[in-house]
C-alpha cells in the first residue's frame, strides 16, 4: 500500500460524495467507471462480487466503497475510501440543512427541493441499469433482473419476493443446464 494509492482512493470517493444525491447507489455507475474503467484498480467480476456482498450484508450502502478501499488498500484504504465518500457529502448536507433553516419561507428554495427529486432518481435507475449491464452476462439474468425491476415498481410486494424468485429461477436454470 502506498500513500499515493490512498491519495487517490480519496481524491475519486471525496469527488464523487459531493455529487451523491441519493447516497452512494446514486453514484454507482461514475464509481464503477472511475475503478473499473478509469483507474484500472480491478475488473467487472470483482466489482460486481464487492457490490453483491455490500448489499448482503446489513447496513448502509456506503459499505461497497469500504469494501472497495479494504480490497485496494487493506484497512487503511478502507478508512480513506470510507472518510473521503462520507465527510464532503455529510458537510455539504450539514450546510444546506442550515440553508433550509434560515430561508425556508423562500419559494427559490422549495422549487430547488423539488427539481432535486427527480435528479436524485434519474441517478438511482441509472445506477440500477448500470449494475445490470456489468453483472448480468446471459440473457436469462437479463431478463430475470428486468423482471424483479417490473415487479418492485409495478406492485406493491415485498422486493423479497422478486429476489426469491430470481434466485428460484435461476437455481432452476443451473440445474437444468440453461446457464452455465
Amino acid at each position: 500500500m502506498s500513500l499515493g494509492l490512498l491519495i487517490q482512493i480519496a481524491r475519486v470517493f471525496g469527488v464523487l460524495s459531493l455529487v451523491s444525491i441519493g447516497g452512494a447507489n446514486a453514484v454507482l455507475p461514475e464509481i464503477r467507471r472511475q475503478v473499473v474503467d478509469v483507474q484500472g484498480w480491478m475488473n467487472d467480476t470483482s466489482f460486481s462480487n464487492l457490490f453483491a456482498i455490500s448489499h448482503a450484508a446489513p447496513g448502509p450502502n456506503i459499505i461497497m466503497v469500504s469494501l472497495i478501499g479494504w480490497q485496494l488498500a487493506g484497512f487503511a484504504g478502507l478508512l480513506v475510501a470510507t472518510l473521503a465518500i462520507m465527510v464532503p457529502s455529510c458537510s455539504l448536507a450539514f450546510l444546506a440543512s442550515r440553508a433550509v433553516a434560515r430561508w425556508s419561507d423562500r419559494r427559490w428554495l422549495a422549487l430547488t427541493k423539488e427539481g432535486v427529486i427527480p435528479v436524485a432518481l434519474g441517478l438511482i435507475l441509472a445506477s440500477g441499469v448500470s449494475m445490470m449491464r456489468t453483472a448480468d452476462h446471459d440473457v436469462l439474468a437479463a431478463l430475470v433482473s428486468l423482471f424483479a425491476a417490473a415487479f418492485v415498481v409495478l406492485s406493491k410486494r415485498n422486493p423479497l419476493w422478486a429476489l426469491s424468485a430470481g434466485s428460484g429461477i435461476y437455481v432452476a436454470a443451473l440445474h437444468f443446464g440453461f446457464v452455465t
